[in-house]
């Protein structure tokens, strides 16, 4: 079994940072894209941010582009979300998600694409 843990939300006012971790164990797997979404209360969960694990290649959604960075630690399989100039409309649990399969017709920024989760990890943006 896969486990992904999130760690690293908080409360922190507009204009703040904070940076996400999310550590995988569990048995060896396969990763191809790596994610972060996030769902805020009465909404969809959506696309945050994803990586390849293989070539790091990056893809975010368009509004946090230039405040949001992806990286990750093969060694410490570990990948991170560092968001900065957080806005109160970032506040969302914020999910980790692991895509062990070869990629197919959906792309990175798709839920369905994804076939682990974390459990979350609460983000607060105050105004």
């Amino acid at each position: 079994q896969v486990q992904l843990v999130e760690s690293g939300g908080g409360l922190v006012q507009a204009g703040g940072s904070l940076r996400l971790s999310c550590a995988s164990s569990g048995r060896t797997f396969s990763r191809y894209y790596m994610g972060w979404f996030r769902q805020a209360p009465g909404k969809e969960r959506e696309f945050v941010a994803a990586v390849i694990w293989s070539s790091g290649r990056t893809y975010y959604a368009d509004d946090v582009k230039g405040r949001f960075t992806i990286s990750r630690d093969n060694a410490k399989n570990t990948v991170y979300l560092q968001m900065n100039s957080l806005k109160p409309e970032d506040t969302a649990i914020y999910y980790c998600a692991a895509d062990t399969y070869p990629p197919g017709v959906r792309g990175p920024d798709e839920v369905y694409e994804y076939d682990y989760w974390g459990q979350g990890t609460q983000v607060t943006v105050s105004s």
